[in-house]
C-alpha cells in the first residue's frame, strides 16, 4: 500500500518524456498485450518512470471533438514486475471514472473505486485477496454515507453502517444469514446513554 501511495504522485509526471505509438504501429506487434488491448481509435503512450528500460505506465488517449487528446484509460505497474497493478478508466470528458487496484500484486483486483464527475461514489474492497469484494463503501458528494460488509464470506452482506455528519449513526446486523438486517443498533443513542 505504501508503494502505491508513493507511486501515484510520480504518475503525475506523465507529461515528461514518454514513447507514443500510433494506432497502426502498435497493432503490428501481436506479442504486446497493451497493443492488443488498445482500441483502433486510441493512441498508446508508454512511460518508464524508474528508468529501467521497461514501461511502468501505459496511457491510452483518443482525439476529442476539439482535436485535443482525451485520456481514455491508464494502466500502471507499481512494483516493476511488468504486470499491471492499477487500471484506470476515464469518461468522455477525461474525468476518472473507475480505478481498480491490485494491492498484493497477484493480478486480482483488491480495491475497485467508482467516480462520477471526479468524485468518489463507491469503493469495493476484497480483504481476502481472492479477487472478490467483501466490503463496500458508498459516498454522496464525496462523503461516506454507508458501509456494507460480508463478514462471514458467504457472498451476502451481513453488516451495515450508516454514516451521518462524519460518524456512524446506526449499525445493522444480519443474524440469521439471509442477507437482511435482523437487528439495528443506534450508535448515537449508545453514546448519549449514561453509564457507557
Amino acid at each position: 500500500m505504501r508503494r502505491l501511495l508513493l507511486a501515484l504522485p510520480f504518475a503525475a509526471l506523465l507529461a515528461c518524456a514518454g514513447k507514443t505509438r500510433a494506432p497502426a504501429a502498435a497493432k503490428d506487434n501481436p506479442a504486446d498485450p497493451h497493443a492488443a488491448a488498445r482500441r483502433p481509435e486510441e493512441t498508446l503512450t508508454e512511460y518508464d518512470l524508474d528508468h529501467d528500460g521497461k514501461p511502468d505506465v501505459w496511457r491510452y488517449t483518443r482525439k476529442g471533438p476539439d482535436g485535443k487528446d482525451v485520456l481514455v484509460r491508464r494502466d500502471l505497474d507499481l512494483n516493476g514486475d511488468g504486470k499491471i497493478d492499477v487500471w484506470e478508466s476515464y469518461d468522455a470528458s477525461g474525468n476518472l471514472e473507475k480505478q481498480i487496484v491490485d494491492l498484493d500484486f497477484d493480478g486480482k483486483p483488491d480495491v475497485v473505486i467508482h467516480y462520477e464527475k471526479g468524485q468518489i461514489v463507491s469503493k469495493e474492497m476484497g480483504f481476502g485477496f481472492d479477487g472478490k469484494p467483501h466490503a463496500w463503501n458508498f459516498y454522496e458528494k464525496g462523503r461516506l454515507v454507508r458501509k456494507e460488509r460480508d463478514e462471514n464470506g458467504d457472498g451476502k452482506v451481513d453488516y451495515w453502517e450508516y454514516w451521518e455528519g462524519g460518524e456512524v449513526d446506526r449499525v445493522g446486523i444480519d443474524v440469521d444469514g439471509d442477507g437482511k438486517v435482523d437487528r439495528w443498533e443506534s450508535r448515537k443513542a449508545a453514546e448519549a446513554s449514561p453509564g457507557r
